[in-house]
């Protein structure tokens, strides 16, 4: 095996701890590994790490249960990332690409108003969709006969798709952002994922979250699954945290927390806290018509704003590292 088929977290077939490090969870050779049986490494992932060479930080934008706005998060945060907000200064425009990985359930399309659009093959492989200059998506949505067609699909079929996405697509020679829109859950999708980009760039996760409990149990398991299989997790972010009478400015709590929300969650896990996005009417128009938050002045623009930047700081690598030895 070469050094570059190996991912970084990977302990190696030679180690004590081969088939039953952290990052070893949900790798198919996991048991080969441990019986010492395995000389092979899936050549997906040399193709892998070296069409998304130039991609600077990844981050998995996950939830264990569904409704909770996970998708919206992401693309909201795309519209951000690719305005420049969160990262630091630079002489030109950062470019950001968002992979959505809800094979059966896309609405990245949607979310970011290129849902007519179709997806083109070339000789350096599967086109993006452009939103704008720096900023494109791919999505199964784009393949689709009919934004009705229902994707019935077996999790080997998905899983392969996944990897085709990653190793076919041209994001281009250097990606500042990519930006991945995970299906709720952990499964086959998850494990794929994590396993195939392993030590490819600065990778973690943000977990998004809604403050009633039978959510934060979700949570919870998805926050195992991360330290599980190696992920560093970014922050925890709570959102229909509140909703602000426009009339006149009060706050109120339309799910209210029972055991303190995601912020005592995250005091309980060490995990950090990121803040909280209002249940706001312009953000459900922004999605609804695929337009940035950024564009509307509402509660909902300045807490997409606040997370973005907590987002940009916490990819340093200094940070980087301490959440790895965090999530240890």
């Amino acid at each position: 095996m070469t050094e570059t088929s190996v991912p970084v977290s990977c302990p190696g077939t030679e180690s004590e701890q081969a088939g039953r490090a952290a990052a070893c969870y949900g790798c198919p050779n996991q048991t080969a590994c441990a019986a010492g049986k395995n000389t092979t490494v899936d050549p997906d992932r040399v193709a892998i790490a070296n069409r998304l060479a130039g991609v600077q930080r990844v981050l998995f934008v996950v939830a264990n249960k569904g409704g909770c706005g996970k998708s919206s998060v992401a693309a909201q945060l795309a519209f951000a990332f690719a305005s420049g907000v969160a990262c630091e200064a630079v002489d030109r425009e950062l470019e950001v690409g968002l992979l959505d990985a809800d094979v059966t359930g896309p609405s990245i399309p949607h979310l970011l108003s290129i849902a007519e659009e179709e997806v083109h093959q070339s000789a350096t492989g599967w086109q993006p969709v452009y939103v704008r200059g720096n900023l494109a998506a791919m999505s199964i949505g784009f393949m689709l006969p009919s934004k009705d067609d229902a994707v019935a699909w077996r999790g080997a079929r998905k899983t392969g798709l996944l990897k085709q996405f990653l190793r076919d697509v041209d994001w281009g020679d250097y990606l500042d952002w990519l930006i991945i829109d995970m299906p709720p859950g952990t499964s086959d999708e998850h494990i794929t994922l994590t396993q195939a980009l392993a030590g490819i760039a600065n990778t973690a996760a943000l977990i998004v979250a809604t403050p009633q409990e039978v959510a934060l149990l979700d949570v919870r398991k998805q926050v195992r699954f991360c330290e599980r299989a190696g992920v560093p997790i970014v922050g925890i972010v709570e959102n229909m945290s509140y909703y602000t009478c426009r009339h006149c400015g009060h706050q109120e709590e339309i799910f209210t927390p029972t055991t303190g929300g995601v912020q005592a969650l995250c005091n309980d896990s060490g995990v950090r806290f990121l803040g909280r996005i209002p249940l706001d009417p312009a953000l459900m128009r922004a999605s609804d018509l695929g337009e940035a938050i950024l564009n509307y002045d509402c509660p909902a623009r300045d807490a997409i704003f606040e997370l973005a930047r907590h987002i940009g700081k916490a990819f340093s690598p200094k940070t980087i590292a301490s959440l790895e030895v965090e999530s240890s």
